[in-house]
């Protein structure tokens, strides 16, 4: 046979692919790679590093509650029924 340039290979095995598989490549949501100055990947690694800890206290906060059974309610010194009897008076 006629040898085949490497376009038209590229469309032939394209259309065979689309012919056994429905799976298509999802679109690009994000911008493409950019490259960063030392310092701009320092600062960023820095932040993360931050977020990443606090997380990791919260975490270890609601696991330390959660096994000693600690319970965060709601306090109000004088609490709710003294809201209901409390009467509105006018300062005239």
């Amino acid at each position: 046979g006629s040898p085949i340039t490497a376009e038209e290979r590229r469309l032939r095995d394209k259309k065979h692919l689309n012919d056994i598989t429905a799976v298509r490549l999802p679109p690009l949501r994000h911008s493409p790679a950019k490259l960063l100055s030392i310092e701009e990947s320092i600062t960023i690694q820095m932040q993360q590093k931050e977020a990443y800890e606090q997380m990791q206290a919260k975490l270890a906060a609601q696991k330390l509650a959660e096994r000693l059974n600690i319970k965060m309610l709601r306090f109000e010194p004088e609490g709710e029924s003294s809201m209901q009897y409390r009467e509105v008076r006018d300062e005239d």
